[in-house]
């Protein structure tokens, strides 16, 4: 399967790691309007996951590491590249800038054959968790929306806890802070994400509520925030869940416990470990409940759970690109 990634900020360059160690896939081409020397740089030293062991750089309209040559361009738009010549089967479409389905098409007009975006994306392109509703997929579907990292989170927890029955739940998602936030305090749309990111506990706007009602009949039952604190890396979902019937802590952690064992393996795990953010870099599940804090009042519960935005996610999406080629 050939690939293409589209945008190479913390998600693209995450992913193209990845991909140089997966057999199935041959990762052809990058498109970035950055400097490609500049993103040769980035690709071999991350402040995140280390310094890559292999040796990266750029030559000749090439990014070139473990004897592959990639090639690097630097179209604004997607109506620039011509995939076909380059014979894409999938893009990654990881920009940001064209996850509505008349920018994701462009990948297709330009030759490729799927495009599977690294965000929701908007109401018109189908939204497939993995580990979720995938195997609904209709393989007719040539743009797939993954969802988000709180979206594969969010997605699980709730699913599992309305086989009990939810009658409303309040998600705090405490983040680390994001390259939409700003580094010293500066002019922004949203206020808040205009204030400095490291010295700050920031409440942000999330259209998580949203992506979860359009996923299972949740409908005015979800409320959620995002909270971005001064951490490089990790999440905390703070899950707080009116439920119907009244349980034990115990059941509680049982639902969770079974489900990492059977249907869940590899996507959702559990622990009773006492973790803190730092221990969760690198994990690729979509998220980790925290057993310990799993508590009860009356019909009232709430469950933590741990996730890597960046590690996670990408280990979904490339769960997407087994499945897309058959594996």
């Amino acid at each position: 399967m050939r690939i293409a990634i589209n945008g190479m900020g913390r998600i693209g360059r995450l992913l193209f790691r990845r991909l140089m160690r997966e057999e199935s896939f041959d990762l052809v081409a990058v498109n970035d309007i950055m400097d490609p020397e500049n993103l040769a740089y980035l690709l071999k030293y991350d402040s995140l996951y280390g310094a890559n062991p292999d040796a990266v750089f750029y030559r000749d309209g090439f990014i070139q590491t473990n004897g592959k040559k990639i090639a690097a361009l630097r179209a604004n738009d997607p109506s620039a590249i011509n995939w076909r010549e380059l014979k894409v089967d999938i893009v990654l479409e990881c920009s940001g800038k064209f996850s509505d389905k008349a920018g994701a098409t462009k990948h297709l007009q330009a030759g490729a054959k799927k495009v599977l975006l690294s965000t929701t994306g908007s109401p018109d392109i189908p939204l497939m968790i993995y580990g979720f509703n995938h195997h609904r997929f209709n393989e007719d579907a040539n743009i797939i929306s993954p969802g988000g990292c709180m979206t594969n989170c969010a997605t699980h927890v709730l699913y599992i806890l309305n086989s009990i029955g939810i009658e409303s739940a309040q998600i705090n998602i405490l983040h680390s802070y994001t390259s939409r936030q700003e580094l010293v305090d500066t002019a922004h749309k949203q206020f808040r994400r205009g204030r400095a990111a490291a010295e700050s506990i920031i409440p942000v706007e999330i259209d998580l509520a949203h992506s979860l009602e359009r996923l299972m009949p949740l409908q005015n039952k979800v409320a959620a925030v995002s909270v971005r604190v001064p951490v490089t890396n990790g999440a905390m979902a703070d899950f707080t869940v009116q439920l119907k019937e009244q349980r034990t802590k115990n059941e509680i952690n049982a639902l969770f416990e079974k489900a990492a064992r059977n249907e869940y393996k590899g996507i959702l795990d559990y622990t009773e470990d006492p973790l803190v953010s730092a221990d969760i870099k690198g994990n690729t599940h979509s998220c980790v409940i925290d057993g310990i804090l799993t508590s009860v009042v009356g019909r009232q519960v709430k469950v933590i759970a741990w996730f890597d935005n960046e590690y996670g996610y990408t280990s979904r999406m490339i769960d997407w690109l087994r499945f897309w080629g058959g594996d």
